[in-house]
């Protein structure tokens, strides 16, 4: 049996033998060493007087701490996601490659009358008058056949010559605009590009070619002019053309006639009203006047989507309509038993300098009055 420093599996062979060896007590075997238990300290551990455990277990409150920025990072992830998608599907800013947006170019033309309005009912006017077999209103701005281009399907130019259509309909038939009411219906379908044009326009009208209002719409001075039939008649054309791959030229060419009567309250006479021609107009009597309207309109891919269009060009003719009327902010019309004296077309000096664009003015035929010999159909 061994004594009481023996190592667990006995003396080892070789060893020297014997309880009065003095090296017995710090001699160990490699058994005594594999079965001894060792705990290695840290460096801070080592330093210090109190020993505490090399590894130390993490806080609750640490681990939660990690959790939310674990989640706040997957949030951020997934909102980046979104927003690269939506950036993608339908973004904020214009095509880099779009053409940038014209202003409008406008001229209006007042047509004087060489003779006296005739004067009638609504009813009779039209009956005898071109405009016996036009439609009335939205009714006679009718889309036409469509045929798919190189660049645009069929839905696309349907889709342009609808937004043109609104246009028309909006700017030359809506009883509103053409009372001096809300502009804002027209308004809404025009590209951003040209709103301050047009806010302009209606603000501060000129006849520069730029800032005509009525180079916009077809209104009338309220406090001249009402209308004695909301129901205008209508006649002309809508044609859509590839513009380039990326843009569609619409062309609407419309005729107009409206029945106005002096406005309530109104004198009805050319005292002290610029542009309103000569005599005092007939009481309880109708007339009808007649515009003729061309506008081009150039619409994008974005404006297809967006139902905006780009008001490009526009000619406008009406009568009768004095010379001097100024027509810029809006249309004041000879009414029934009146007319244009002596203010017909001026002369234009080729050599003058003074303006480059002067004033225009011509001479409504005596074909578009109405006519009471023609009978009622």
């Amino acid at each position: 049996m061994s004594g009481p420093g023996d190592p667990p599996e006995g003396t080892p062979e070789g060893a020297p033998g014997g309880g009065e060896d003095e090296y017995r007590s710090v001699v160990f075997d490699e058994s005594f060493v594999r079965a001894a238990r060792l705990q290695e300290f840290s460096a801070d551990e080592r330093l210090g007087e109190h020993h505490s455990p090399a590894v130390k277990t993490r806080h609750g409150w640490l681990r939660a701490g990690g959790s939310r920025q674990a989640i706040l990072l997957v949030l951020l992830i997934v909102l980046a996601f979104g927003t690269a998608v939506y950036m993608g599907v339908r973004h904020p800013y214009r095509n880099p490659g779009a053409v940038a947006v014209q202003p409008l170019r406008s001229s209006v033309v007042p047509l004087a009358p060489t003779g006296a309005v005739p004067g009638a009912t609504p009813a009779d006017l039209f009956a005898h008058s071109p405009a016996a077999h036009f439609r009335i209103g939205a009714a006679g701005v009718n889309l036409p056949e469509v045929r798919r281009t190189e660049h645009f399907s069929d839905g696309q130019i349907v889709a342009a010559l609808s937004i043109a259509k609104d246009y028309v309909v909006r700017s030359s038939l809506d009883p509103a605009t053409l009372t001096g009411g809300s502009v804002r219906p027209v308004r809404l379908l025009l590209d951003t590009g040209q709103l301050d044009q047009f806010d302009r326009s209606l603000a501060h009208p000129d006849d520069d070619g730029r800032h005509a209002a009525t180079g916009w719409l077809v209104r009338f001075d309220p406090e001249v002019t009402a209308l004695a039939d909301k129901n205008v008649r209508v006649n002309g054309t809508l044609s859509a053309a590839e513009l380039s791959p990326d843009a569609l030229d619409i062309t609407a060419d419309y005729t107009f006639v409206y029945a106005v009567r002096p406005a309530d309250g109104g004198r009805g006479d050319s005292a002290g009203r610029t542009g309103q021609g000569v005599g005092k107009a007939t009481p309880g009597a109708a007339s009808l006047f007649t515009v003729r309207r061309e506008v081009h309109f150039r619409l994008g891919r974005d404006d297809l989507n967006d139902h905006r269009l780009e008001v490009q060009q526009s000619s406008l003719q009406a009568g009768p309509l004095a010379c001097s009327s100024k027509p810029a902010d809006a249309l004041r019309p000879l009414l029934a038993g009146q007319h244009a004296g002596d203010d017909r077309p001026s002369g234009t000096d080729p050599y003058s300098r003074s303006r480059a664009n002067p004033s225009l003015c011509g001479e409504l035929a005596a074909t578009s009055r109405p006519n009471p010999s023609h009978p009622i159909r």
